[in-house]
């Protein structure tokens, strides 16, 4: 039975962004590239996507090189390409060409499948009011959770 429990977030993303739309895209990955995401060797800081010939890609997303690969292993910031269908490309592409919104990385997953999915969003940047109402709200949701186990 495989080990499909891989969930790497991108926390920084849900904070800095609004999310409007999401999306699950298949990975053109490597060999190596898998078996380092099996082993939940990778991270999604920084990461955004972008279109390039029409075509969507993702950078800034590290995968570590796998600790028992030889002389063919990859670069562990290499630019991936993601696969959408032609639908999904072209909606995300003619929604990005608006006025501040953009593509972030979310959530990399192995699916029921055994293969790896990336979470990808349509996002709009916050403004700095909008972060410090997001640490209000949490802080009130901790404190309302502390105080409901307490009695």
């Amino acid at each position: 039975m495989p080990d499909n429990r891989i969930n790497i977030k991108n926390k920084k993303a849900y904070f800095d962004f609004e999310i409007l739309e999401k999306f699950i895209a298949g990975m053109e990955l490597t060999g190596t590239e898998i078996k380092s995401i099996r082993n939940g060797k990778a991270s999604l800081a920084d990461s955004y996507c972008y279109f390039k010939n029409n075509e969507l890609w993702v950078k800034g997303m590290r995968i570590s090189e796998y600790t028992y690969g030889n002389y063919l292993n990859h670069d562990p910031y290499r630019e991936r390409k993601l696969l959408l269908n032609r639908n999904e490309l072209n909606r995300l592409e003619k929604k990005v060409k608006e006025k501040g919104l953009t593509i972030s990385t979310l959530r990399l997953f192995i699916n029921d499948k055994n293969l790896a999915k990336l979470e990808i969003a349509l996002v709009k940047g916050k403004k700095e009011y909008d972060k410090r109402e997001t640490i209000k709200q949490k802080d009130l949701q901790r404190e309302m959770d502390r105080l409901g186990r307490i009695r």
